[in-house]
């Protein structure tokens, strides 16, 4: 199973849908909270090439965007395959 990892906010609710569409499809992933911590949303914006907006997902490491993007992969199918590569 593929590394996923979330950079949110607990107030945001697209962060929310990208937790119950995770939650869903029984995914583990990774979560750190921007508001908490704030020193990671320089390290969210470095890794996202420069997008300062939450949630930002990746898998494996690589950035795959917001929620409207996590559920256009998932509604083409594709999710399923990213979540599915070994590294």
């Amino acid at each position: 199973m593929a590394k996923v990892e979330i950079y949110a906010s607990p107030h945001c609710i697209y962060c929310r849908a990208t937790r119950r569409l995770l939650k869903k499809k029984r995914v583990k992933f990774e979560e750190y909270n921007v508001l908490a911590h704030p020193e990671l949303l320089g390290e969210m914006i470095e890794r996202s090439d420069g997008v300062h907006t939450v949630p930002q997902i990746f898998i494996d490491s690589v950035c795959i965007g917001g929620y409207d993007d996590l559920a256009a992969l998932d509604e083409d199918e594709t999710l399923d395959k990213l979540l599915m590569q070994q590294k």
